[in-house]
């Protein structure tokens, strides 16, 4: 397939499914991709090399459902991998790609090619994942899904790093690192500083005004 071709005829599409950690994600991808299969679509599964807490070359949510997927380490990789027959192509764990990976997804989305592609839409501290904004931006349909608060069971869409001290926006780990928490009760670390620098700035703001 060419880097560059768009297939004439044929309109292509980009998914978000996203949400927080425990949410089913993954679950919701390889729910598309089975019924892709079933319609005898030809499909490639692709997820970054960074993500082997389950299997190396497979896709594998929470619940244990898998399937198999090409394990790359860059977003171009993908579209070096992609066959001219694919017609869906799905993305797990997107959140962990660079930043071309919205090209690359634009690109096959517009050689006529089903793209779905699934990820953290948020890091532990609510701030947009990785390219996931600009993913968001792009996608002709967006899923969010949400997980349960495991403080009071309401619906959550944020995810909590147990321990702050570990600053890294990329830290790959399950339930030992990680809960699924709502607003309320996400506690990001720093947040009440963010609040403070946001009103003091605000109050400059003001009085800046008041003096022209």
């Amino acid at each position: 397939m060419s880097l560059f071709g768009t297939a004439s005829g044929i309109s292509g599409s980009i998914e978000v499914v996203c949400g927080p950690m425990f949410s089913g994600k993954t679950e919701e991808l390889i729910r598309r991709v089975k019924r892709a299969q079933i319609a005898r679509l030809k499909v490639q599964i692709f997820k970054p090399a960074i993500d082997n807490r389950y299997h190396e070359t497979e896709v594998v949510s929470h619940s244990a459902l898998s399937t198999p997927a090409i394990a790359v380490g860059s977003s171009i990789e993908i579209l070096q991998k992609v066959f001219d027959s694919t017609r869906v192509v799905a993305i797990d764990e997107v959140q962990f790609f660079d930043e071309n990976i919205s090209i690359v997804v634009e690109k096959l989305a517009r050689r006529g090619v089903r793209v779905i592609v699934a990820g953290l839409d948020q890091d532990f501290m609510g701030k947009p994942f990785g390219p996931m904004a600009a993913l968001l931006a792009i996608a002709d349909n967006v899923n969010k899904i949400h997980a349960i608060c495991t403080v009071c069971g309401a619906p959550a869409t944020k995810t909590f790093r147990k321990d702050p001290k570990e600053s890294a926006q990329v830290l790959v780990g399950e339930m030992d690192l990680y809960e699924a928490r709502c607003r309320s009760h996400a506690d990001f670390f720093g947040e009440d500083q963010d609040q403070l620098a946001f009103f003091v700035n605000l109050n400059s703001t003001s009085d800046k005004n008041q003096n022209l």
